[in-house]
């Protein structure tokens, strides 16, 4: 059922920038991953546009780009509304968001330099310390950022773009399953062990740590969206994954 977003729910802040679609994207993506815009919420540029202070063009604009990446689709005679996803569809993510971060840590263990294992450090550091009073949404992109970092020490250009190109979507599925840890705290820390491996520059030690670390994050992930949905869902995604012999 699509339903259109709350006027009320979100504070839409004015924008003077010149640098408009990239501030209104900033935006909308802040309120998809907040829940403000649900799944089948309807985007409705003229209120947004008035809430922002600008024209209709920068967030007809911002929401092609989300289209673009899979967050919201056109519906006719309705516009762009955010996209509902699958449990078949959160396995297919994580499956290639696995496989890219082992690549990544591995490389990251052989050409990271001492900065960039410092600036490493210190994101951990950010998350431990905002993880009993920062927001979920801002959690989430500490985690991220963190997972980023990692790509970007890989060296290797291409994989960090396409990293980049999925957060979106990591965003979005953590919003739509209500992603709230227990212990935020517990959650920011276990992250440390990566950190360790990579300074160390044990690569086979990092994929392990990484292996293990986001095998948890797909499993509560799961856990949460079969509490949300249903498990019948998520046995039938987990039959299809059987069929096609995918881990």
């Amino acid at each position: 059922m699509q339903t259109d977003a709350p006027a009320a729910a979100w504070d839409f802040t004015a924008i003077s920038s010149t640098h408009l679609v990239d501030e209104v994207e900033a935006q909308l993506i802040h309120a998809i991953a907040a829940g403000i815009i649900p799944p089948g919420g309807r985007i409705v540029e003229a209120e947004l546009a008035r809430r922002m202070g600008i024209s209709r063009a920068p967030v007809r604009e911002a929401a092609r780009r989300l289209e673009r990446q899979g967050i919201v689709v056109a519906r006719p005679r309705r516009g762009f509304v955010v996209r509902t996803i699958s449990a078949k569809e959160i396995d297919d993510l994580y499956q290639v968001r696995l496989h890219m971060e082992i690549q990544a840590i591995e490389l990251a263990c052989d050409r990271a330099d001492e900065a960039g294992m410092q600036r490493l450090q210190d994101a951990l550091g950010r998350m431990v310390a905002e993880a009993g009073t920062a927001p979920q949404t801002q959690r989430v992109m500490r985690d991220l950022e963190f997972h980023t970092l990692i790509c970007e020490l890989s060296g290797n250009s291409y994989l960090l773009k396409l990293f980049i190109n999925m957060r979106t979507e990591l965003l979005m599925i953590m919003a739509l399953i209500e992603l709230a840890y227990q212990d935020p705290q517990l959650v920011a820390e276990t992250h440390q062990p990566i950190v360790d491996c990579i300074r160390n520059r044990n690569a086979r030690a990092a994929v392990a740590a990484m292996r293990v670390h986001l095998e948890d994050a797909r499993k509560h992930v799961r856990a949460l969206y079969a509490e949300k949905h249903g498990e019948k869902t998520v046995r039938q995604s987990r039959r299809s994954t059987q069929r096609t012999g995918t881990p």
